[in-house]
């Protein structure tokens, strides 16, 4: 007999967001992603080449359990709770990325058109995830933090500055989709 396993509906999920965050909250504690990324620098000898890394990273301990519980959750949820389906994409989606020459949109998670080691280490895979890494690393510091970060944990606070970082999000993926992709890909 085969169990279908159906991904958790919204009703499920989006409550067990909002618990985890009435516990940061409660604890006094902060999510986000990208500070992840300091204090694993930090704990890799980055302080003492940048003042940035020189801090106690042992105060940011329990976030690492976060960044772990990530990796082992969506090991889980792809490995035991999928059921192997396609990513279900609008057909308008599919034909405007069919046009980027995107052959198979949506058949996997990872484009081979942006994911395969022959277009990684080509020299234009290389030129954008270089770019892409710099703007990500300079953008995510510049904004006080990454978009997990400020979408969920700044607006739970009701932080206005993380309101402004979530709208700049949104209308950087704009610009991105409707007019970096076809320049890049087109």
């Amino acid at each position: 007999m085969e169990t279908i396993l159906k991904p958790w509906p919204w009703y499920v999920s989006g409550p067990l967001i909002s618990l985890v965050m009435i516990l940061l909250l409660y604890f006094g504690k902060f999510f986000g992603m990208s500070s992840n990324l300091r204090t694993i620098c930090s704990i890799g000898g980055g302080g003492k080449f940048v003042e940035f890394f020189r801090f106690d990273w042992k105060a940011q301990q329990w976030n690492l359990v976060v960044v772990i519980g990530t990796i082992i959750g969506g090991y889980l949820a792809v490995t035991y709770l999928s059921d192997g389906s396609v990513i279900d994409l609008n057909p308008n989606t599919v034909t405007d990325l069919a046009a980027l020459n995107f052959a198979n949109a949506g058949n996997s998670l990872l484009p081979p058109e942006i994911y395969s080691w022959e277009y990684v280490l080509s020299s234009k895979g290389l030129a954008i995830l270089i770019g892409a890494g710099l703007m990500i690393g300079f953008g995510t510091r510049y904004a006080g933090g990454c978009t997990s970060g400020h979408a969920i944990s700044g607006l739970s606070n009701l932080q206005i500055p993380s309101l402004i970082a979530v709208i700049g999000f949104f209308v950087g993926g704009l610009i991105m989709t409707h007019f970096l992709l076809p320049l890049i890909f087109g």
